[in-house]
């Protein structure tokens, strides 16, 4: 039974995630946001509420472990899995942006994580907030730089913009109540499944949890390089990572601040050197032979690597 309520959960999840986007990118028309603040700001915010709804629920059930676990687990998914597998269906060209701003940044945001939770094993109400800031300074450094650029948003659909405000309302409340009860049965399930097979609520985080909220990630991009399309820019990758620990952990801390469990040592001593792993290792795969390129060789070596991360968590 317990499968079947993650099974559920996920379900919810993805379907309450693509009302809301679509309802936010609508709403953001009619209030009449460019396009580019909608793809770089709204977007991202609406993607990143799965794991949000989910690592809430999992702090105010008393569930930390949870809800830590779920954002290191899915910027561990990004890199290793999504962008592994993405990289291995059709080449990722790396644009400058990636190694100037973006990398640095999600670096930044992955050691602070670290320093806060190994501080004094708590990520704080006050520390949230600092989290969040955060977030509204990269995003607003990140709009600056691409209206200098010029840069154009092409991936958001404008049919949106002809929605009416009922249609927005009706996606916004099937949005809201399939993400609320997907988070829920989710982390219910994930609990009972943990208890069940005798490992730690942290384990069932870090990789059945952290997967199924980086799922629409990844049908995405498989999807998109399978029609040849661009897949996905590393860019939006290492943006969903920044967006997890500023906006999903930001946000869940200062709701309610959430302690390293004292029977989940594994968190601080593993899985959070893990995450900073794979976010290091891209520096140097960017810039060994085929430069500026994630080939096919790259990318299965990331996948290799998070199939390894995921045998030694078992």
């Amino acid at each position: 039974m317990s499968i079947f309520f993650v099974i559920i959960g996920f379900i919810l999840l993805v379907i309450g995630g693509d009302f809301l986007v679509k309802a936010a990118i609508s709403l953001s028309f009619k209030l009449e946001i460019s396009k580019m603040v909608i793809g770089m700001t709204v977007v991202s915010f609406a993607t990143s509420l799965p794991e949000l709804l989910v690592s809430l629920q999992a702090a105010l059930d008393g569930s930390p472990a949870i809800a830590i676990n779920n954002v290191i687990g899915s910027n561990i998914a990004n890199i290793g899995l999504v962008l592994g597998i993405t990289a291995i269906i059709g080449p990722i060209s790396v644009q400058r942006d990636f190694y100037k701003f973006n990398w640095p940044v999600m670096m930044f945001f992955s050691l602070i994580l670290y320093y806060f939770l190994t501080n004094d094993a708590v990520l704080t109400q006050i520390e949230g907030v600092l989290l969040l800031a955060g977030l509204a300074i990269f995003l607003f450094v990140l709009i600056r730089n691409a209206r200098k650029e010029e840069v154009v948003i092409d991936d958001i659909d404008d049919a949106l913009a002809e929605i009416g405000y009922g249609k927005i309302f009706i996606w916004l409340l099937i949005g809201g109540l399939a993400l609320y009860y997907g988070a829920g049965f989710l982390v219910d399930g994930a609990k009972d499944i943990a208890k069940s097979m005798g490992v730690s609520e942290g384990v069932i985080s870090i990789t059945m949890i952290a997967i199924g909220t980086s799922v629409p990630e990844l049908a995405a991009s498989v999807i998109a390089a399978i029609k040849g399309e661009k897949a996905i820019s590393l860019g939006n990758l290492i943006g969903s990572n920044i967006f997890n620990i500023g906006s999903v952990l930001g946000v869940t801390a200062i709701i309610k601040e959430i302690p390293i469990p004292l029977n989940e040592p594994q968190i601080l001593s593993r899985d959070i050197f893990w995450m900073l792993g794979f976010s290091a290792i891209l520096i140097p795969l960017v810039f060994i032979k085929k430069k500026f390129v994630l080939s096919r060789l790259k990318g299965g070596f990331l996948f290799l690597a998070y199939a390894i991360f995921i045998y030694l968590v078992f």
